[in-house]
Parts: structure tokens; sequence; C-alpha cells
């Protein structure tokens, strides 16, 4: 299950992971924490879903931070209390009872839109809260994913993209490539992918959005960026082997597994996120 801020985001992050999925006859789907069903961006959403294989929409209403339009007369994500948010996403999870949930990562993907990273944020907590039947009772049998994929972009993999987005006024943010637990070669799905990026027709018009950007370059060009996906690795089920790093076995415990040290770095630990975006309510920008 693809949990995204926005539509076309499932489609730039993940959509060779979700088409190559879908080929293979795994069950996929996407939630899209923003815009509302009646927009005409969720017809697109429809469409790009379908060229990916990856079922109906499944979308959650919220106000986009940046555009009134998304869902008139809701509230924005980026305001709705985390914990409405949280249930919300607990409700889809043991609805739909995936193995694997891929998200955003903590830098909020190449240019930190507020949406992405409260994404990226209540996704973690909602995996961590699925499998405990005393929360959320009203969201269905508990359920427990195995893994948090937050797809990145690691310096290395944005050399094409950086001019780019540059040239139009934008940022980049990527994380070192110590960071990156998963790269998946998806030029086997390059095509699907394309089609629901394009499938995003607003977006692609746009001359500042990454569709109407990949759009305008060489086909070339255009199949290395999206070649190759990549993704931090967070173990959600508890894992046992693990408990020398906390009790110590009388050697050297400096060998956390790379997607839980870089969770740590990233978010100080789950409990203690919940406790700090708590008190942010509202203002997480």
């Amino acid at each position: 299950m693809g949990v995204f801020a926005h539509p076309d985001d499932e489609s730039l992050l993940a959509g060779g992971v979700l088409a190559q999925h879908a080929a293979a006859h795994s069950r996929t789907s996407v939630v899209t924490m923003t815009w509302a069903p009646d927009t005409p961006r969720a017809a697109e959403l429809a469409d790009a879903l379908k060229a990916l294989g990856a079922g109906a929409p499944r979308m959650l209403g919220y106000g986009d931070a940046r555009d009134e339009r998304s869902a008139p007369g809701r509230e924005r994500l980026v305001d709705a209390p985390l914990d409405q948010v949280i249930a919300d996403l607990v409700q889809q999870l043991r609805t739909f009872r995936p193995d694997i949930v891929i998200t955003h990562d903590a830098l909020g993907q190449l240019t930190g839109h507020p949406d992405h990273r409260r994404t990226h944020q209540a996704v973690l907590l909602a995996v961590q809260d699925a499998p405990h039947a005393q929360l959320h009772p009203q969201a269905g049998e508990p359920w427990q994913p195995r893994a948090v994929y937050c797809a990145t972009h690691p310096e290395s993999g944005v050399r094409d993209l950086r001019p780019l987005l540059e040239a139009v006024g934008k940022t980049v943010l990527a994380v070192p490539d110590a960071y990156v637990t998963t790269t998946v070669d998806v030029t086997s799905a390059v095509e699907s992918k394309w089609a629901a990026i394009v499938a995003h027709r607003g977006e692609t018009a746009r001359a500042r959005s990454l569709p109407g950007i990949l759009d305008r370059q060489p086909a070339d060009i255009r199949r290395r960026i999206l070649a190759t996906e990549y993704f931090t690795r967070h173990a959600a089920a508890p894992d046992r082997t693990a408990r020398a790093d906390l009790i110590g076995t009388g050697n050297s415990t400096d060998h956390v597994v790379l997607g839980e040290s870089a969770l740590r770095r990233n978010i100080g630990g789950a409990a203690a996120m919940r406790g700090q975006l708590q008190g942010r309510e509202g203002r997480v920008n």
C-alpha cells in the first residue's frame, strides 16, 4: 500500500514499484491524503492508478497546504489534529491489511512540501498504532505491516533532476547516499509509470510541476530519471534479534540496522515524535 500526500506523488515516487508488483499479481493500493473525490484531480488519479494496476482511489479528502481548491470546506492536512489523521490511516491499514507500506521521507521529498512531511509523520505513527486493539478500536481488526519504505532521493540520484528543478526556482532536498537502504531498477515498468504520470493532466500542463518538467525533456533523459526508485526501509514489526542494541553483550553495540538508525536521526524515535507533533498541531510547515 502506498500512502502519499497528493495525486501524482504515487506515480512520481513509486510508480515503478507499484506497477511491477501489480504485474506480479500482488495486491496494491494507494491512499491519497489531500484533494476531495469530487475534484478534477480525482479523475486523473483514477486514470493513473489504472495505469499502475493499483485499484480505485482511496482519497481522505484533506486540503492541500498550498491549494485552496483541493478540498473546499475541509481543513488542510497540516491543520488537522494529528490523532484524527492517524485514525484515518489506521482504518485504511486495517481495511487493506498490507505487508508493506510506502510513503514519503522525512525531508518531504525534493522540495520539502509540508503535506509530504505531515504524511510521513502520520504514516509512521499509524503503522505503530495499527497492531494494537486498544488503539482506535472503531477502525477495525488490528493489523501489523512488516515494514515501511520511505521514498527518497539520494545525492547521487538527483544529478539529472537538480538542474531541472533549480531552473524553475525550486529547492532540491536530497539525503546522503548512506540513508538509502533499497534501490529498485524499475526499467521494466517505466512505460506504465510514465503513463500514470501523464494521466495527471493538470500537473503535466504546469511549467513548474515535476510532471510538466519531465514532459519537456528528451525521452532518454526522462527515462533515465524514472528508471530507478530509492527507499529507506523502516522495520514496523518488533525485531527480537535486535535486543543487544539495548541490553549490550559486553562488546560494541554500534551495529544498529541502518533503517532504524536513520529513523532515530530523522524523527528522534516514534514515541518522542508523537509528543513533539501533538505540541505542534497546525504548525507543520
